[in-house]
């Protein structure tokens, strides 16, 4: 049924927990997980000082994305689970969207955070995901207390 299943991952609390319930999901269904960061640079239209150092900030980002997709990598191989690491650059929940839809993702397991009433009326990376998704999603929430 589930092949392949996208993870998105920043290294936070609320992802790791939906990264563990993703990779424990494809280890009982044999699937492999594709491990997800993006990258979200600062918008537009950028101050002068940070579009000169945009280069070094982009290679900061991409080298921490190389690290969480490595840690979360690495706890699929723990489970069995094989691991393939995605880093793209864009709005998270687009990007995540667009890899589920183009890439064939057959389901996205993400987290998300317990952010209060006013917080929730705005939206999250992971609410977003939800309204805009046409592949299957799994959502794993922080209770106020985690």
């Amino acid at each position: 049924m589930y092949d392949d299943i996208l993870l998105p991952y920043d290294g936070s609390r609320e992802a790791r927990k939906g990264a563990e319930h993703g990779i424990g999901l494809a280890a009982s269904l044999g699937a492999t997980v594709h491990a997800m960061y993006v990258i979200d640079l600062p918008g537009v239209p950028r101050a002068m000082s940070i579009r000169d150092d945009e280069e070094s900030m982009r290679a900061e980002y991409r080298e921490y994305g190389e690290e969480v997709t490595g840690e979360l990598c690495g706890m699929a191989a723990e489970e069995g689970v094989e691991c393939e690491p995605v880093i793209k650059t864009g709005e998270p929940a687009e990007e995540i969207v667009d890899y589920a839809e183009s890439e064939g993702m057959d389901a996205i397991v993400i987290g998300s955070a317990y952010r209060g009433t006013f917080r929730a009326l705005l939206g999250s990376t992971a609410e977003k995901v939800v309204r805009t998704s046409t592949i299957p999603v799994v959502t794993t929430r922080m209770d106020m207390n985690e």
